[in-house]
C-alpha cells in the first residue's frame, strides 16, 4: 500500500484569509503553483485556487485590489492523513470532483497532495503524469 505521506508535496503556500486576490494571484504567480491553503493560524481554513480568483472574484466584478480571499475561499475541505492510502485518496478526489487535498495531521497542515501527485505516483506513463512533472510554463 502506497500512503499518502510518500509522495505529498510538503512544499506548501498558505495564505491568511484576509490577504487580497492580488496578493495570492502575485504568490501564485511566484511559487509556480495553482492553489494556495487558506490558514487560520495552523489550521486550514479553506483553499483559494487561481480558477476560484477568476470564476468568484473576478468574474463577478470583485475588485482584486481589496477582495480578500475569505470572500472567495472554498470552506469546506475534505482533508486525507499523510497515512491514508493513495487509492482512497484518488477515490476522495473523484467522489468530492476537488484536485487537491490538504494534508492534515491532529487538524494542522502538513502537506498538500494533488491530482497530478496521484498520477505520478500511480500512472507514471500517464498524460496527465507527464504534464504534472514538466516544469511550469512562467
Amino acid at each position: 500500500m502506497t500512503t499518502v505521506g510518500e509522495f505529498m508535496t510538503t512544499r506548501l503556500v498558505t495564505m491568511d484569509g484576509n490577504d487580497t486576490l492580488v496578493a495570492a494571484a502575485q504568490e501564485m504567480r511566484d511559487s509556480a503553483i495553482g492553489d494556495v491553503v487558506v490558514t487560520d493560524g495552523d489550521k486550514v481554513a479553506g483553499i483559494v485556487t487561481d480558477r476560484d480568483i477568476t470564476v468568484r472574484g473576478v468574474a463577478e466584478n470583485m475588485d482584486p485590489d481589496t477582495t480578500r480571499l475569505n470572500q472567495i475561499t472554498t470552506k469546506e475541505v475534505v482533508t486525507v492523513s499523510r497515512y491514508d492510502d493513495a487509492v482512497a485518496a484518488a477515490d476522495l478526489m473523484r467522489t468530492y470532483a476537488v484536485r487537491r487535498l490538504p494534508v492534515t495531521e491532529d487538524g494542522r497542515l502538513i502537506g498538500l497532495v494533488s491530482m497530478g501527485d496521484l498520477a505520478v505516483e500511480r500512472e507514471p506513463q500517464s498524460v496527465l503524469a507527464d504534464v504534472s512533472a514538466d516544469d511550469p510554463n512562467n
